[in-house]
């Protein structure tokens, strides 16, 4: 079974990001808006195994930071900062980017 992958899940981040004055998608604000801008499939329905009583896109949307290292990253890209205990902002670059999408 297919789950959808981290850099479409933040792909996603960064769109919902985009649509706030701020620039600042709440985790909160994730957890609602991610099935409205991904297609989640039913893996990623699928509850987590670490985190009880939450789907696997959920842990997948903090996967972003804690993958923030890896070749391809939203944050290592530049795309996204990380907002402690809060969500993610979009950046400069992250915005130019989404409008080459």
């Amino acid at each position: 079974m297919m789950i959808t992958t981290e850099n479409e899940i933040a792909f996603g981040v960064l769109q919902i990001a985009a649509t706030q004055t701020t620039d600042i998608a709440s985790f909160q604000k994730l957890r609602k808006e991610i099935p409205n801008y991904v297609s989640l499939t039913d893996a990623d329905w699928e509850p987590s195994i670490t985190r009880n009583g939450e789907p696997m896109w959920h842990q997948i949307v903090r996967n972003v930071k804690s993958h923030h290292e890896e070749d391809g990253n939203f944050i290592n890209s530049g795309y996204l900062e990380h907002i402690p205990r809060v969500g993610y902002k979009a950046t400069k670059l992250g915005l130019k980017y989404l409008n080459t999408k």
